[in-house]
């Protein structure tokens, strides 16, 4: 079978320059990321264009594609600068643009004609002649609806050019609105979700109220607390890698870029590793499954589905008593240096931790290596028992070796 499957792209998300390292050093072969306009994640720190420039030269260093999201849904006054920011973006090498709006597609095409335009999921393509239709206007790319099966995806696949390529979310938050296109936020909190200011409103809790008894609250479901009636579980795809190669995914997409550096480096290692020896043998990752699942949950996660990768979900596939993430670690800081001489790390803290706690350092290879902290250091070298300030730099004891952009992580 692997003799006519070659090894799919890893896509990860990026929120800032921080993710985006972590990212590539982690295992990805892209990743995506968007500057101050024009992309979904509004909330997320994004990148100004010097950022964007550096995050590029980052990626294409370790050989690593960059991707930008210009994927809103456009008002005119959206596109006032858009050409120039495209071709400011085209000079810098970007790989490819993440588009669903087909006028800011003909502005990306007049501008930057070098670079590859990806259809976003946002786009909503759900059979192969739409796919067909934007390859034909120059997309290479089509990132599939999250509302296609296996079985869906697969006839796709049969039916367009061998020039096309399929990309397809394997992991992370899923929106209960048909590919993302939700007016909630808009018309409850004036946060349009179709320009990049979601406000979550499929997070919220709701009650019945009936016209004539105001005041009077019902649940929607038998649960004292409320009801989450639109809150989606999260997908997660690692115990089925070869049924996504058969039908014809070329890249795996892992969604995040407004989750934490711990989250994405937990990600894309857990994906890489389950790639990578599904390729050199599919018995050895079946043996290591539950390695790839512990990692995929020691993340902050919502309880996972398959989505609609299998058949169209059934109630199991939301989680209706609470919006709340399931949390196993703590991410309490990131390593920044390592004097190999005299076994210190320097580390910016996340969380707090204290002197007796064991931290974990994750690291891109190899497994997670436990440490009792026993003693640590301010930045003017003064002892300290704990590190309570958030981004606090402090001086650790370690007695193996460490590098940067290693995670530290703390069982809860």
């Amino acid at each position: 079978m692997k003799k006519d499957i070659c090894k799919p792209e890893l896509l990860a998300p990026a929120g800032d320059l921080e993710k985006l390292k972590v990212a590539v050093l982690y295992g990805a072969d892209a990743v995506y990321f968007g500057g101050q306009n024009y992309g979904l994640r509004a909330k997320a720190k994004n990148f100004d264009l010097d950022e964007i420039k550096e995050g590029i030269e980052f990626a294409h260093a370790h050989n690593v594609k960059a991707y930008i999201t210009a994927n809103i849904f456009a008002h005119n006054e959206d596109l006032d600068g858009m050409g120039e920011y495209f071709k400011t973006l085209e000079s810098f090498g970007v790989d490819a643009f993440i588009i669903s709006d087909p006028g800011v597609f003909s502005i990306a095409r007049k501008f930057a004609p070098s670079v590859e335009i990806h259809i976003s999921t946002q786009a909503n393509n759900t059979n192969s002649s739409s796919a067909k239709f934007w390859h034909d206007l120059g997309a290479t790319r089509i990132v599939l609806a999250r509302e296609l099966s296996l079985e869906e995806i697969t006839s796709i696949y049969n039916n367009i050019p061998e020039t096309l390529e399929l990309e397809s979310f394997v992991h992370g938050a899923m929106c209960m609105s048909y590919s993302g296109r939700c007016v909630l936020s808009n018309y409850m909190n004036n946060r349009d979700g179709n320009r990049g200011a979601c406000s979550q409103p499929c997070r919220f809790k709701y009650h019945l109220v009936e016209e004539t008894r105001k005041g009077e609250y019902f649940p929607v479901y038998e649960d004292e607390r409320g009801t989450y009636i639109f809150n989606s579980r999260d997908l997660c795809m690692i115990e089925h890698v070869p049924e996504l190669l058969k039908a014809g995914i070329k890249s795996f997409k892992i969604e995040g870029r407004m989750k934490t550096s711990f989250y994405v480096a937990t990600l894309v290692k857990a994906y890489r590793n389950a790639i990578d020896d599904f390729f050199v043998d599919e018995e050895l990752y079946h043996k290591n499954m539950q390695k790839y699942q512990d990692a995929t949950t020691s993340a902050s996660h919502r309880l996972y589905t398959t989505g609609f990768y299998f058949g169209k979900p059934d109630d199991s596939a939301h989680v209706y008593e609470s919006n709340s993430y399931v949390r196993d670690y703590d991410f309490v800081g990131i390593v920044w240096d390592y004097d190999d001489e005299t076994g210190i790390a320097t580390v910016e803290q996340r969380n707090k931790f204290v002197v007796g706690d064991t931290v974990e350092f994750i690291s891109p290879t190899g497994e997670p290596m436990p440490l009792v902290v026993s003693h640590m250091c301010n930045e003017k070298g003064e002892e300290i028992l704990e590190a309570p300030h958030p981004k606090q730099m402090i001086k650790l004891k370690v007695d193996f070796k460490v590098q940067p952009f290693d995670i530290l992580r703390k069982q809860i």
